[in-house]
């Protein structure tokens, strides 16, 4: 079936490549531009598609969490890159956390094989005319397409500030001073997904002081730090107060040291980062200081005095629409429909959220262009709840948000009241009602060519 107009996605992160893919799979021919490798960004340091420039954790896998349940709807819709996210899976705990450079490599080669995308190594610098057209550019857009949306949206953009994780060499850890354990797993030697570097009080004191103390790197003058809550740099954290760290990203509940049993006063957390795991990558420890100052910081923690660091922490701007004032629920520009936003540019935070808007933006995409209405996901599942925060939530003040549970609308009142002691039965009831409420979308909103 010929679409009655061509689609063409920009950007080649993970929203970009699971949206490209999804129009595939409806039987239409779709071009993908990615800008990288021939135009860097300050992030990114491949030219693959989907490059993961954070952490390498996709959050829970736990099916009946908030995130877990975004994936597991995302599976039953046939998400490309969670089934290569499942394929490339390292060890995470509770959470889904992959190899990023074969998890980059398997979307960049299956997208690249599929005979109905054509991929295009060029930047954009503005829509393509008369196309239906996802832009999936990401936090890091180009300045040249940013004024092209802001003119075409009728609004100027917003921006925050994330910050990247430091990865350490497995090789030059002390093994002697850290210890392997899952948080909330019973302590024994050997078991457990992370690696745990314990600091006593006075170890903790001094790392404070010391992150309180260090240069940052320095900002342009027109630069206003607007910083991601839930992705606050490790300096910014220490300003808050002493113990905020202890509380955030070095909390030590949960952890038992295997040799003595003993729960240490705070802890570094170290996450595998490759198959081999032959890298870790410090768990919530990004931040915004200068490379010189990182490396005597970090080789204050115990275990990690000699620590070879692989990729220092950094800091980006990112940009986003305000949604709430410029999409509808399908993701399209109210302004001007045959335009989809999908990824964090449309005011998702995360790596599944950004997949979850490429899916979503590539089957209404495709229906468009075979002459359908798009459907809105129902507001009880995952998907349509996040879709519901970044287009009806209120406009001013507007911030990026992860999937969560306080985003799913609340169960009737008689189930509510039967719950209300208990949390975990409200969850269970609340996936419950979004799995029921997923099939009957994923029927009526394939594309025609797709139910065929």
């Amino acid at each position: 079936m010929q679409p009655e107009s061509e689609i063409v996605v920009l950007g080649g992160g993970l929203a970009g490549s699971e949206a490209a893919w999804q129009v595939a799979r409806a039987g239409l021919p779709v071009t993908l531009v990615e800008m990288r490798p021939a135009q860097p960004t300050p992030a990114h340091r491949t030219g693959k598609l989907a490059e993961l420039v954070c952490s390498n954790s996709l959050k829970s896998n736990q099916p009946e969490s908030a995130p877990g349940l975004l994936k597991e709807e995302l599976r039953r819709a046939g998400s490309l890159l969670l089934r290569l996210a499942d394929e490339a899976a390292v060890p995470g705990g509770k959470a889904l956390a992959v190899d990023r450079e074969r998890f980059a490599a398997a979307v960049t080669e299956t997208i690249a094989g599929n005979p109905l995308i054509t991929l295009r190594r060029e930047e954009a610098r503005s829509l393509p005319e008369g196309a239906i057209v996802i832009v999936a550019t990401g936090p890091l857009t180009s300045p040249a397409l940013s004024a092209e949306l802001a003119r075409i949206a009728g609004a100027g953009h917003l921006y925050f500030y994330d910050a990247i994780s430091p990865i350490v060499d497995a090789e030059s850890l002390d093994h002697g001073k850290v210890f392997r354990a899952s948080r909330y797993s019973e302590p024994a030697d050997g078991e457990g997904d992370y690696l745990n570097c314990p600091l006593t009080r006075e170890e903790y004191e001094r790392f404070v002081d010391a992150v309180r103390a260090a240069e940052e790197v320095e900002r342009h003058a027109f630069e206003d730090a607007r910083y991601f809550e839930a992705c606050l740099p490790i300096e910014e954290l220490a300003r808050r107060g002493r113990d905020t760290l202890r509380f955030g990203p070095m909390k030590p509940v949960g952890l038992a040291d295997p040799r003595n049993h003993h729960r240490p006063y705070a802890v570094v957390q170290l996450r595998q980062e490759d198959a081999r795991a032959s890298s870790y990558n410090l768990v919530g420890f990004q931040n915004h200081l200068k490379f010189g100052e990182q490396k005597r910081i970090l080789h204050m923690i115990p275990g990690l005095e000699n620590a070879e660091i692989l990729r220092y922490g950094q800091i980006h701007r990112n940009t986003y629409l305000n949604a709430p004032r410029l999409l509808a629920p399908t993701l399209q520009l109210r302004t001007e429909p045959r335009v989809f936003v999908a990824g964090q540019l449309c005011g998702t935070e995360g790596y599944v959220e950004a997949i979850a808007t490429g899916l979503m933006a590539g089957r209404h995409a495709a229906r468009l262009a075979a002459g359908e209405e798009p459907l809105a996901p129902p507001r009880e599942t995952a998907l349509g709840s996040l879709v519901h925060y970044i287009t009806a939530t209120a406009a001013k003040n507007y911030q990026p948000a992860n999937i969560a549970f306080d985003l799913l609308p609340p169960l009737p009142a008689d189930e509510q009241d039967r719950f209300r002691s208990d949390k975990q039965a409200r969850r269970r009831a609340q996936c419950r009602r979004a799995r029921e409420a997923l099939g009957g979308w994923l029927e009526q909103a394939a594309p025609a060519a797709a139910r065929q």
